[in-house]
């Protein structure tokens, strides 16, 4: 008599979805300590704009999950890299796209002439048509926030797998991939 054997294809099948199961699994660990990362980094920020845009997002590429703490893109993108760098000194004067060919005197010439001033203004003062900027002094927040909390965050992430592996196997909830 031969044995019978059963259960093969429930076998197969969870064997089968295990590999979708643990890369939901790592990306929701991922997201976890991201988290832990990005509410430091929030705390840490100069700007209530800049800190309101700090996200989470995660991607799997080639063998591996990839958790980015960055700042939502846009202006406020630019707003943050000034926050987290500082700025080099500078002039401000009229953007060349706006010029169209003119010289500098010659659209405060037409300004004046429409009966507009030609002057920058900065914080309600006139400054003139080209002001020096003394550039201004860095404020980190992601770099610290990461520096800070990096164990906080590895502790997030395994407990997140702790809460979801056992003997009976993996309970993933799906959570999206930006926060």
């Amino acid at each position: 008599m031969m044995p019978t054997v059963t259960g093969k294809s429930e076998v197969r099948a969870y064997m089968n979805d295990l590999p979708g199961q643990i890369t939901r699994m790592l990306r929701g660990a991922g997201r976890a300590g991201g988290r832990v990362i990005a509410e430091e980094a929030k705390s840490r920020s100069a700007s209530d704009d800049v800190a309101e845009a700090v996200i989470v997002k995660s991607r799997q590429d080639e063998g591996r999950i990839v958790v980015t703490v960055t700042v939502k893109p846009g202006y406020i993108w630019s707003r943050a890299l000034w926050l987290e760098y500082g700025t080099d000194a500078h002039f401000i004067s009229v953007d060349d796209s706006q010029r169209e060919g003119r010289s500098v005197r010659r659209i405060n010439v037409q300004t004046r002439e429409a009966g507009g001033n030609a002057s920058l203004v900065i914080g309600g003062k006139f400054v003139g048509s080209t002001v020096w900027h003394p550039g201004a002094r860095p404020h980190p927040f992601l770099r610290p926030a990461l520096d800070v909390k990096e164990q906080d965050a590895i502790r997030a992430a395994q407990a997140y797998i702790n809460a979801r592996v056992s003997r009976r196997g993996i309970a993933v909830t799906d959570e999206g991939s930006e926060e």
